[in-house]
């Protein structure tokens, strides 16, 4: 039994950890199932990005005829996008992969690590020990009960990147970030996508105003159905056929070519086997923790997707910090969760910070509601922006942000500065309304949100 001053399992952000504590002179064992860097480097949010961004050409070149520009796609490469992808990924990894063996007080198991009793984990034939353990297993795609899934082909946000020819025809079950993200993707590449979606908002967790628009954007270029349940598939030919049944109990069948399963994430940490160290999990199989990242086992955090609070990236870059502070100084300054932002790079991207209108009221709390159109901004109507729409949630009274929520192009940059001033000083939106916005530019249209304020429920 080999025993270590920690150890670390999954290398995402966990890798933070891992990098924090060999640098503090401990014995560290890193433990990864998986490739190196964790889903956001290899099956997320880089290779993601990586697609989407020549999917966004595509749609300007198209959107240029409206502005008077006659321009023509002779051809998309999609073959060669996919490669570059890879490559990315590859050129990101490899260092990783190459100066792990090398560091002094790290050792590396490339193997799936799981709990054999307190503090122990079985890795590969070798069995590790430590009294501080991190637990930074991450998740994987969620599979629905769908009768007959098994018997047919279907792909996940694993096995995308691994596609070298351009399917005809896609079947894409779910809603939420990676369905809207992989269906403009797709939808660019020349594919006719179907998007069928269980809830009856696409990006549920946003705004109303928001998904409707999105929903009306998606359908001008793609079919989408929501408030669907897809409850059989089957092989038809070469084509796989999916059955869906809607509210009031029709069903449907759809056929394509290629199915993309895309109906959320589920909690690695069942593979961890963390009741043999006394580690609990909720009922959705997350890890329970406490403000401090401690599970119920003193000794052992958890952070990231695998404790399911707001699964992104930053917010598990952000968590490995205070865990990493924590565990140095004895304290963490818990993460205001009402503050994490997200972006949905789709067509038209959505960006969102903070609380929602109705989670606002839910709470009991007197607010205000700001709007705006981009298109009612000189620089919106000058890119003919129709689709741009802002809404801001203020504390009635202090002006304190509470929330906002954009869709249209940009809205992850534009939202960087709501972000800001929600984290600084007393987080009221006095220094938007009082800095200078460029004239024209577009963040004027978060400014303009702000004058524009109405009680809640009455729209202008």
């Amino acid at each position: 039994m080999e025993k270590y001053d920690a150890i670390v399992v999954g290398s995402g952000s966990g890798m933070m950890i891992a990098d924090a504590a060999v640098n503090r002179g401990m014995k560290v064992a890193l433990v990864e199932m998986d490739k190196l860097g964790g889903t956001c480097l290899n099956r997320g949010c880089i290779p993601s990005k990586m697609v989407i961004y020549p999917a966004d050409l595509v749609n300007q070149i198209k959107h240029a005829e409206r502005l008077g520009i006659h321009a023509k796609i002779e051809r998309v490469d999609f073959k060669h996008i996919m490669r570059r992808t890879r490559e990315f990924v590859e050129h990101d990894r490899r260092p990783m992969e190459e100066n792990i063996p090398k560091v002094e007080g790290l050792t590396y198991y490339p193997v799936r690590g799981e709990f054999v009793s307190d503090y122990t984990l079985r890795v590969g034939d070798k069995h590790i020990t430590a009294e501080k353990i991190f637990l930074v297993s991450g998740s994987r795609p969620r599979i629905p009960a769908i009768e007959g899934l098994d018997e047919v082909e279907y792909i996940t946000s694993r096995e995308v990147w691994d596609m070298n020819r351009r399917p005809t025809s896609m079947i894409i079950v779910g809603g939420g970030l990676i369905a809207c993200e992989m269906a403009h993707f797709f939808n660019a590449m020349g594919t006719e996508v179907t998007v069928l979606s269980r809830s009856p908002r696409l990006i549920k967790q946003g705004e109303p105003e928001v998904s409707e628009i999105l929903l009306t954007s998606l359908r001008e270029r793609m079919h989408v159905e929501v408030g669907v349940e897809v409850t059989e598939a089957g092989g038809v030919g070469d084509q796989v056929e999916v059955t869906a049944v809607d509210g009031d109990g029709d069903t449907k069948s759809y056929r394509a070519e290629k199915l993309f399963i895309a109906a959320g994430r589920a909690s690695n940490a069942d593979t961890l086997k963390p009741e043999n160290t006394g580690v609990e999990v909720d009922d959705r199989g997350y890890i329970k923790v406490d403000e401090n990242y401690l599970t119920t086992r003193p000794g052992i955090y958890a952070f990231g997707d695998g404790i399911g609070k707001a699964m992104y990236k930053h917010v598990a870059n952000k968590e490995a910090e205070l865990v990493w502070h924590g565990f140095t100084e004895g304290h963490v300054h818990p993460l205001d969760y009402d503050k994490v932002p997200y972006a949905v790079f789709t067509w038209p991207q959505v960006a969102s910070v903070g609380i929602t209108e109705r989670e606002a009221a839910a709470r009991g709390l007197d607010h205000l509601v700001g709007e705006y159109n981009y298109i009612d901004t000189a620089k919106g109507a000058a890119m003919d922006e129709e689709d741009g729409y802002v809404k801001i949630i203020l504390e009635d009274e202090s002006y304190k942000i509470l929330g906002a929520h954009i869709v249209g192009p940009y809205a992850p940059i534009l939202i960087q500065e709501i972000i800001n001033v929600m984290n600084a000083g007393d987080g009221s939106v006095w220094p938007i309304t009082e800095s200078m916005h460029i004239h024209p530019a577009l963040p004027e249209v978060v400014q303009r949100a702000i004058y524009n304020l109405r009680a809640p429920g009455h729209h202008h």
